[in-house]
Formats: C-alpha cells, structure tokens, sequence
C-alpha cells in the first residue's frame, strides 16, 4: 500500500512537472512572437466587478474595462467564458472569435487559469441571467508560471495559507474581505481619535531600554553606534514623554515586538495602539474605550451586535464595571478584602490548586486567582478595575486603598482586549516601583522592567494627570471579522521557516 501511494505522488509529481513546463513554453513563444507579457507596463481600469454588479441599471450596454486574475475558462468553439477575479469579486465574460478577432481569439484559447488579463467590452445579461461583459479585446498583462490549487476546494492546509498568503487571498474570497474589513477598522480608529483632538505621532522602535510592558524583548546590534539595542515592546514610555512635553492628546498605530511563544491570540509581532490624554483619568479611559468600540462596531459592521463563535457580543449597552477582587468574589465567593496578609493568601492558594513563586506577594496571589477562576467567564464586555499594586508598576494608586492601583483590563470572550491606567506621574514613587521590578528581575521574573533614567528625569520635570491605554489591533480586528486565530487577521504571521527558507 505504501508502494502504490509513493508511486502515486510520484507520478502527479511527474504531472505537476510537466503542466510547468507547459506554461513556461507557452511564454518562451509569446517573447518569440514579441508579445512579452512582462513588457506591458499599465493597463486602463475603468470599473471593478461589484460596481458593475452592484449597479447593472447603470452599466447595461456601457463599455468597461476590468483587470483580474483570470479564475476559470471554458471554452466553446468560436465563444468561450471566462471569469476575471479583481479586488472587489468577479465577474464573467463572454468571449466570441467574432468580437476580438481570429487571431486575438487564438491567443485567448492558449491563456492559463490564473493570468492576469485585461478585459475590455460591453455590460449584458446572459439568457441565464448572469451580468456578464461581451469582451471586445483581451490583453494579458502577466503570465502564470505556477498553477493554482484546484478551484472548488481551494487553499485549506492552514500551514500553507499562512505561508503563502498571496495564494489564500486568491483562492479564498472571505480571506480577502477579512483584511479589507482590518484596514477599515484601523482607518476608523484614526478617524475617530482625530476627531476627539488626538495626534498620532510617531516613536522609536530600536531602544536601549525595552519597558512600558511584563515582556521579553528582542535584541540586536546597531553596526554605527557599536551598541545593543531591543526592539520596543511597548509604545508607553515615549508617548508619556510627549505629554511631559505638552502634547495633550497623542496615539500611535504601531509594530511591537515580544519574545514569546505563538498561540491562538499572541505573535511575537503585533500591531499595538496606545494613547495618552492629558488631565483625565481611567475613568475617562472607560468611556472613551466603550464609545470608540461600538463607534467602530457600527461604522465597519453596521450594528453594535457582534456574532463571534458560538456567542453574540452585545457592544451595544453599557459595559459592566468590576473590580478584581469583587470579581473574584462574584464568580468563586473568596473575599480577597479578607485575606489581609502574603501569607494568608499563599494559604489559600496552596487550598485551590493555585500555583506561585516563592517571590510573589499577597497582590501578585490575586491576580492569580483572577486568571485562574475569573477570566473564562467573562464573555461579554466587562472592565476589570483597581488591580494590585505589584502587577502595575506604571500606574497611579488609589488614594484610600494604595495597595491597589487605578488599572483597567476589559476582557471580552475570556480575552484581554486592553490594558489602561491612570498614570503614575510621581517620580519618587515610579523610581520606588522600577527598583522593585528590578529586584524582580534579579529573583528571575524575565519580564520585569528596569530602570529608565530618561523617562524618571521627564517624570521629574513634571506630567500632568494623564489616562493612558494600549489596545490589541489584532484582537480587536479578531472580534469584528468574527476570525478564530490572531494569525487569520495578521498578513504574514510569524512562522518557523521551512528547510533553511520560507517555501
């Protein structure tokens, strides 16, 4: 059996082979006749397929010209059909020896399912009913070498797709509408800061202190400097810098880099948006988070009901408001407000089944439990407010409990979708948190930030009360398109590469 199934991918090998050569020889004819494909430099595009369709009334008996890649062929004789795919779908043409010529006709028959053409003709509706355009002239703009997966199963390997993504948005139309639908929202969060008085602004990548984050970085050499950097894991620390400079509202769209592992939610580079706002706090964070989300729901989806898995998301009405430990209480009936000490609360985490490091203290403990027995349940848009000191070292506390902290997370689906504080603008006590997150780091947390001693002296030349928050692109984009992997929104995900080199 195993003999006759290597036989047998040795012989569609062979096929495979062959059908290249095939189209390779159809090209070497094509330079030898002086019709290069190659040396067509533009091509007039009058309208994209779904204008036509959308907008037949308009189009009916009106000449178009349309560019695509062609998908299917079938020819009948003296007239054959062909459907053209472009940016907006595809749409059929008819095409006739009588219309394009005896010898235009010819070269038509010989082109190969997946060549670019351009197609120029009339609008009409076929005795089917199907809008379709009668071409009066067929150009080919960009031979195939390769060959397509077969059109009515497409391209499922999931390993391949993300590979290849070139190949998985030609041959998998909800691919395509997934990263139109990503660039729409992204166009829609500009917008909408813009217009709340927000400037986006621009900020280092290459750092010589990666903080504003619990991550590891990346790290590399600039060659004209001499010196290691990291790649930033954060956007936090600079945009914080321009608020000290007066910049009361500013936000960046931008790559982040985390030395981490791959999942269904994380890659090591994700596109990250943080903002800072000048004399409010994570209150106004709340409401800003909460008004921006449904303004985006309703402008790129058209409703503020989301369907995602097997749930519907309700953007629409106010988002509940938690604080951790009474989230805790709510979905395990602990009372953290009674657990008093680390050692009281270590206790109960030996009791649970929760597990700790030996460093860690009665807030790192709550956070724990949060994680443990709180998130899962948290499906519809909730804010977990007023975390633990330990876990925010960036953040201001609150004035009658300074254990904790005025900190936000607002999970949706189980899934953190962002992160946002009122800022700590105390440099004795900023300068007292990162010598804790460097004993941290000397205990073994990798994570753990260091001291950045520009960032301390813009701290001490004054910023003013500030709400900040950094949001997860990716997983925003994951929730609107309704994509079950943070590696279904991103273009090129990080794979490991293949044999030496990406194949």
């Amino acid at each position: 059996m195993a003999e006759q199934q290597n036989q047998g991918q040795a012989q569609a090998q062979e096929d495979l082979s062959q059908l290249l050569m095939v189209r390779r020889e159809k090209l070497k004819q094509l330079k030898e006749a002086g019709k290069d494909p190659f040396q067509i430099t533009k091509y007039e595009i009058t309208v994209h397929s779904a204008d036509v369709k959308e907008d037949y009334a308009g189009w009916e008996g009106k000449e178009v010209s349309i560019a695509g890649r062609m998908m299917s062929k079938r020819v009948m004789g003296k007239a054959s059909f062909c459907n053209v795919q472009d940016l907006k779908g595809n749409i059929q043409s008819y095409v006739a020896r009588d219309s394009i010529g005896e010898e235009s006709y010819k070269e038509f028959k010989k082109l190969d399912i997946g060549d670019l053409i351009g197609l120029t003709g009339t609008v009409f509706t076929t005795k089917t009913g199907e809008i379709s355009i009668h071409a009066t002239s067929v150009t080919l703009l960009s031979k195939s070498l390769q060959i397509l997966p077969e059109k009515y199963h497409g391209l499922t390997n999931t390993d391949m797709r993300y590979r290849q993504r070139y190949t998985d948005l030609i041959m998998n139309e909800d691919v395509k509408k997934t990263f139109v639908m990503r660039s729409k929202i992204i166009s829609c969060i500009r917008r909408y800061l813009d217009e709340q008085g927000f400037l986006e602004v621009e900020t280092p990548m290459l750092v010589s202190n990666a903080g504003g984050a619990a991550a590891r970085p990346f790290e590399t050499h600039y060659n004209a400097l001499d010196e290691d950097v990291k790649l930033r894991i954060s956007l936090e620390l600079y945009l914080k810098r321009l608020i000290v400079g007066g910049m009361e509202r500013v936000y960046e769209i931008g790559r982040v880099f985390r030395n981490e592992g791959l999942d269904a939610r994380h890659n090591p580079e994700f596109t990250l948006m943080e903002l800072y706002q000048a004399y409010t706090d994570y209150y106004g964070m709340m409401d800003l988070t909460e008004n921006m989300f449904r303004h985006v729901a309703m402008e790129v989806c058209g409703t503020t009901t989301i369907p995602y898995a097997e749930v519907e998301i309700d953007l629409g009405k106010p988002f509940e408001r938690l604080t951790m430990i009474d989230a805790i209480k709510k979905y395990t009936g602990i009372d953290f407000e009674e657990i008093k000490t680390t050692e009281e609360a270590k206790k109960l985490a030996d009791d649970k089944g929760v597990h700790y490091e030996a460093r860690h203290v009665r807030g790192d403990i709550i956070n724990l439990f949060f994680e443990e027995f709180v998130e899962e349940h948290l499906i519809q848009p909730t804010f977990i407010m007023d975390h633990p000191v330990e876990v925010s070292p960036l953040t201001k506390r609150k004035p009658d409990k300074p254990e904790l902290v005025e900190r936000f997370e607002l999970f949706i689906y189980a899934r953190e979708m962002c992160n946002a504080y009122s800022e700590l603008n105390d440099p004795i006590d900023q300068r007292e948190r990162f010598k804790a997150q460097e004993a941290a780091l000397a205990a073994g947390d990798e994570e753990a930030n260091t001291t950045d001693e520009d960032f301390m002296n813009a701290l001490e030349i004054g910023m003013p009360p500030t709400g900040g928050i950094g949001y997860g692109i990716d997983r925003l984009v994951m929730l609107l398109t309704n994509s079950p992997a943070i590696r279904d929104v991103l273009l090129f995900p990080t794979m490991k590469t293949l044999g030496g080199k990406d194949q």
